[in-house]
């Protein structure tokens, strides 16, 4: 009895330890204009990336969020520029959004690239396994 009891911390902490290193693909999709919105993803995909440095992630901008990843008009142009060389942590903008609203790919944050349509991304992404985040604030 003793055996087990003095097994089951070991356990626990063990089981612990595999999750958290587990490594995560993950696509957030972001729409919204709202800057909330956006200040919440950056904390979220900051956080994660934090905690688990082996997965990756996606953020997918389109439709109002666009702002979001503009050197003009971004609330967090900084928390996205922090990841700027990290090839495990991306940020894409829909063409057709920045084709819609008259964007050139020059006016993006250094590090932002683009994809054909973000829905289509999105879809892809969740074809290969990667789990699924729609970023909304309230």
């Amino acid at each position: 009895m003793k055996k087990i009891i003095l097994l089951c911390p070991f356990l626990i902490i063990s089981i612990g330890v595999w999750a958290q290193s587990n490594p995560v693909k993950i696509v957030f999709d972001i729409t919204s204009k709202d800057e909330a919105t956006h200040q919440a993803a950056l904390r979220h995909v900051t956080m994660m990336s934090t905690s688990y440095p082996d997965s990756e992630f996606e953020v997918v901008v389109y439709a109002g969020a666009y702002p979001m990843v503009l050197k003009a008009s971004s609330a967090v142009a900084e928390e996205i520029q922090q990841f700027e060389g990290n090839e495990r942590v991306t940020f894409v903008v829909c063409e057709a959004t920045l084709k819609r609203h008259q964007i050139n790919p020059s006016q993006l944050l250094a590090g932002v690239k683009t994809v054909p349509d973000g829905i289509l991304e999105i879809v892809t992404k969740q074809g290969e396994g990667w789990g699924y985040i729609k970023e909304a604030h309230h």
